[in-house]
């Protein structure tokens, strides 16, 4: 089954300054300083900056089109010129197209700087956050915002603690599977449209969308509200995409695997992720079979795989000509329970 279509894969090619100031000023308590004239401006690189050795002359390799940070290195650079030679240095780097400069530390800029990132229209912020830290949490903002993602028509849940993606073709029950798992105390992360972030090597990130949310679409009922009707516990608002179930009707002829040692794995945006076929039949319970699914790939995780397990006893058994055909358990007598 192709889970993701190719025109559904998408990546930012830039995010403005404004949109960039509005999402992180609360978390960042980042402040401007600077008039709004440059807000417009575009960020088109995820990395950040420091231009300790632009501000001192060498701008030959200078990444201006990175957001710039100065911190108390730059700082104390500047602070030991004088104010003519000060202008002058950051003269330089002004005159580069840079999206906008960050002031760590509750840094307050000179009144020439001030001036300049005006004359040029860029725009200057400041944040108490230690300069290691800014970078951290500007880094992670930006990775998230340029990272590759794709839409896939799915139900997301949180099945202790793992991430099972449920998929199938249109009204085969995904939303009804999810919808029993949460009534089992599992966490519905988003029904119907899933945006999957791939968030760095061999890491997948699921969450919905912003209209749809925790609504979910009962065929037969409707929409209902997730989050009101069973409570905040039984929501979450992302979470790493470790297994998929494709649900299907049964067919005799598909193959399904009867060991679990041909393991089956989805390539989504490069990450391969473990892929269970799922078939559907009457008085079947997918609902506590998904829980296994969930437990299973946790075993696995810790390093326990039954079906390996099992191979080496039946070659052990095989090994030693054994028929294997004892009791299970030794006899104890009058014990008849």
């Amino acid at each position: 089954m192709k889970l993701i279509d190719e025109k559904s894969i998408s990546k930012k090619e830039f995010i403005t300054v404004r949109f960039f100031y509005e999402k992180v000023r609360n978390n960042f308590n980042l402040k401007l300083l600077s008039d709004e004239s440059g807000l417009e401006k575009k960020i088109t690189d995820r990395n950040i900056h420091r231009p300790g050795l632009a501000l001192a002359g060498f701008v030959e390799l200078f990444t201006f089109a990175r957001v710039q940070v100065f911190g108390n290195t730059e700082i104390t650079y500047l602070k030991n010129l004088s104010e003519e030679e000060r202008v002058k240095s950051l003269t330089k780097i002004f005159r580069f197209d840079i999206p906008c400069i960050i002031l760590s530390n509750n840094i307050d800029p000179f009144p020439e700087m001030l001036a300049l990132s005006n004359q040029y229209n860029i725009p200057i912020f400041n944040t108490h956050l230690a300069t290691t830290k800014l970078i951290y949490f500007i880094s992670d903002f930006l990775e998230d915002q340029f990272a590759l993602r794709a839409a896939v028509h799915a139900s997301f849940v949180d099945v202790y603690g793992v991430g099972v993606l449920f998929v199938g073709r249109s009204g085969i029950g995904k939303s009804e599977v999810a919808l029993d798992l949460i009534e089992r105390g599992h966490r519905l992360v988003a029904d119907d449209v899933i945006i999957i972030t791939k968030k760095g090597p061999g890491i997948l990130i699921g969450t919905g969308t912003e209209l749809v949310k925790h609504f979910m679409e009962i065929r037969g009922l409707g929409l209902i509200d997730i989050a009101k009707m069973f409570g905040i516990r039984a929501i979450r608002f992302q979470k790493r995409l470790e297994v998929i179930v494709e649900l299907e009707n049964w067919d005799k002829d598909s193959d399904y695997t009867r060991t679990g040692l041909d393991e089956r794995n989805t390539t989504i945006l490069d990450v391969e992720i473990p892929h269970v076929k799922l078939p559907i039949i009457p008085g079947k319970n997918i609902t506590v079979i998904s829980e296994v699914i969930a437990l299973h790939y946790l075993l696995k995780h810790y390093g326990y795989d039954a079906a390996k397990v099992f191979q080496r006893r039946l070659e052990a058994s095989i090994s030693n000509k054994s028929n294997n055909m004892e009791r299970g358990v030794d006899y104890f007598e009058h014990d008849f329970e």
